[in-house]
């Protein structure tokens, strides 16, 4: 959700700031932004609403030198898109100018209170009340800038990342977070700003992850400075990043959605690395070697997730609790966080994240923290809020996922999920060796059968110009596979913009059934599991009312092939593996339904990659 960016240095600013703005659009937004100082001092701020492509037409007359700069695009929150609600935005005399990523939740009072001091505002939006005030403020009391943010965000309730420029101290940008990622990459004389690594990866692997409540002070020509709101410097540490610049771009593929969902055989064999014995008989997380009394003495477990992260939540309940056999409850975080939960120190709690910043997980964690739970994360973007928050975890490892729609994170999270299930069943000595050992070898055949579903990519999107008609399609499974269907119904959503609904197979007679006609396609996971008679039986039923049935059959099959209208074949693998491979196809189908209808696969309408306000 929104993206910063900033550069002060020996560069010119301005292409500096639309690359990354460019590696940044995959987290949503509606409008873009810049804001420069050249070498006479002049603050300009160029906005447009639309792509950043509107906005580097929009710059082609302007004045864009200058060696700082900040930049921003926006996903609206307060004030509809427009170019006036877009960011960059000045301070009334049009000396400062702010970006910011969250929400400030007390923007209204302040609002009033600058108004009654006369201070006009130019925007509707939160944003601008921040630098109405911060500017407010240097006037009244004359203060410096960095001050003036200390004081400023002193009185400021709510979420928020920014960074702010000063025409009358060109050589300075001051940035700040609270419960809103920013990230400051550290070159040769010359800083980097980013909501994450990827606009900064190209000039230097050298990054400082802000705390919460943290302040950057960034000048030319000297060290990289970070103080409290209160004015007490910290200590900095700086992380290197490893990340590889092709992991961001599209590779020869038309979007990175489908990139990513043929990079999850590669992906998975990287997360199973060093975790997986090359004999493929032992599981191994270090997790679970340091914090293993915690883990053990566990009299429950709750998983804490939103979204695609709460489907790969509800596998692992099944499997923790099939191998563990521990109870586990899964919730929505945004739910966990408003209800007075109970938790105790006798809980474990998972929470699942791919960015790693969803603020409602992230404050199910806080709250669960707080009641004294220990917890686990599960997270990809390394270095990010939840880890960093968290006990102890597992970063899943399956690079930068670019394209809104989850799906290598997906798949990585259900893998991490096994094989945390696998290692705590291993200790705690509920499963026999034979079974452990089973699984453990399935597992580490997934990213071979992955391959082998992925080659039904060309027949999935024939099938797929079959149903660009439907208005709304139904997703059944059961087991492992009700999950799966969620999942598939989410991703069809996401991207087409087509109705759907996943529901446990046995429910559907509790109502979906009512829905069903020839005009309705019925997605079903039929896999020879231990319920296979059962959904055979909901087919037959479904085909008695004249749905159109697509279905996910174990290879060989010939009894579903015969009543279902459309069928792809998967590899045979253990049933409670069964949900990393019969998501892609159901992936693929989504992506290439949105394709045909002609949607924007990656950056769907109104969604955003990371969630980082309510």
């Amino acid at each position: 959700m929104c993206g910063i960016v900033g550069y002060l240095g020996k560069r010119e600013a301005f292409p500096v700031l639309i690359k990354g703005l460019r590696r940044l659009e995959y987290r949503g937004y509606d409008s873009a932004g810049v804001a420069l100082i050249n070498k006479n001092n002049d603050l300009n701020v160029f906005k447009t609403k639309g792509k950043v492509d509107n906005l580097v037409e929009y710059c082609n007359d302007k004045d864009v030198t200058g060696g700082v700069g900040i930049a921003h695009t926006r996903w609206a929150t307060h004030g509809e898109p427009s170019a006036r609600n877009a960011h960059p935005h000045y301070s009334e005399s049009r000396n400062l100018a702010i970006i910011h990523n969250g929400i400030i939740e007390n923007y209204a009072d302040l609002k009033a209170k600058l108004i009654e001091k006369g201070v006009t505002f130019q925007s509707d939006t939160d944003t601008e009340v921040v630098v109405q005030l911060v500017e407010y403020i240097m006037n009244k009391k004359q203060l410096d800038l960095l001050t003036a943010v200390q004081v400023a965000l002193y009185q400021v309730i709510g979420a928020y990342a920014i960074a702010i420029i000063d025409k009358r101290d060109p050589n300075q940008i001051v940035a700040a977070r609270k419960q809103s990622p920013l990230v400051v990459g550290i070159g040769d004389n010359e800083f980097f700003l980013g909501s994450d690594a990827s606009p900064i990866i190209e000039y230097t692997d050298k990054v400082v992850y802000l705390e919460d409540g943290n302040i950057a002070v960034l000048r030319l020509g000297e060290e990289l400075k970070v103080i409290s709101i209160l004015g007490e410097e910290q200590e900095l540490t700086v992380k290197k990043v490893d990340i590889d610049l092709g992991q961001i771009e599209k590779g020869g593929f038309p979007h990175f959605m489908l990139k990513e969902i043929f990079e999850q055989p590669e992906c998975l064999t990287n997360c199973m690395r060093g975790r997986v014995n090359v004999e493929a008989d032992h599981v191994t997380l270090s997790a679970l070697i340091d914090y293993r009394r915690q883990l053990l003495s566990a009299k429950r477990v709750l998983i804490v997730a939103c979204g695609t992260s709460w489907h790969a939540g509800l596998i692992g309940k099944q499997l923790i609790e099939s191998f563990c056999r521990i109870p586990v409850e899964v919730e929505y975080a945004s739910e966990f966080r408003y209800r007075n939960p109970v938790v105790t120190e006798d809980d474990v709690v998972i929470a699942i994240s791919q960015s790693g910043e969803t603020a409602d997980t992230l404050a199910a964690v806080q709250l669960a923290k707080e009641r004294g739970a220990f917890i686990y994360g599960i997270c990809n973007a390394i270095g990010s809020s939840i880890p960093r928050a968290t006990d102890t975890g597992t970063y899943i490892h399956v690079g930068p996922e670019i394209g809104v729609a989850s799906t290598k994170a997906f798949t990585g999270q259900v893998t991490v999920l096994t094989m945390f299930a696998l290692a705590l069943a291993d200790a705690k000595g509920t499963m026999s060796r034979d079974e452990y050992v089973k699984v453990v070898k399935g597992l580490s055949e997934i990213p071979e059968m992955i391959k082998e579903v992925l080659k039904t990519n060309d027949r999935v999107a024939d099938l797929a110009r079959t149903f660009t008609y439907a208005h709304n399609f139904l997703y059944l499974g059961r087991g492992f596979n009700y999950p799966v269907a969620l999942e598939g119904a989410l991703k069809l959503k996401e991207i087409s913009y087509i109705h759907a609904e996943g529901y446990p197979a046995a429910e559907m007679k509790h109502g979906p059934i009512a829905l069903i006609d020839s005009d309705m396609p019925v997605v079903v996971i039929a896999t020879h599991d231990t319920m296979y008679e059962k959904v055979l039986s909901n087919i037959q039923e479904i085909k008695a009312r004249k749905g159109r049935v697509i279905a996910l059959v174990t290879k060989g099959d010939d009894k579903i092939a015969k009543i279902a209208d459309e069928v792809i074949e998967l590899p045979d693998v253990l049933e409670c593996l069964e949900p990393l491979v019969a998501t892609i196809p159901l992936q693929l189908l989504s992506y290439h339904v949105a394709v045909c209808k002609g949607k924007n696969v990656d950056q769907p309408r109104n969604l955003a990659k990371s969630v980082t306000v309510e």
